[in-house]
């Protein structure tokens, strides 16, 4: 979606290079390869940042980090997940492989 200049800049490239860091961003056009990072984000703004007044920093980060562990992981149903919580979904991959 967002193609910003300073995440095409050749100074930001060789930057990234010279750190030995791989860039992820896809190629124009390519619409998948983002996606669940890019719902994430969504639900995170719409379920609580825009919802929210966060008297300081530190209230914000609290506030994400509990939104993150207490409800998005473990509370929130996921369509892309048949309707079961990350950690449902986690922990049925995990008896799966001790199953095996």
């Amino acid at each position: 979606s967002d193609r910003g200049t300073q995440y095409t800049s050749h100074s930001f490239r060789n930057k990234i290079a010279e750190l030995g860091v791989i860039s992820s961003m896809g190629h124009t056009g390519v619409c998948w390869d983002n996606s669940m990072a890019e719902s994430f984000f969504g639900a995170l703004k719409n379920e609580l940042v825009y919802r929210t007044v966060f008297p300081t920093r530190r209230h914000a980060r609290r506030a994400v980090a509990e939104y993150i562990e207490v409800f998005y992981n473990r509370q929130r149903l996921h369509s892309g997940l048949e309707y079961k919580t990350p950690a449902e979904t986690y922990q049925a991959h995990l008896d799966t492989q001790l199953a095996a």
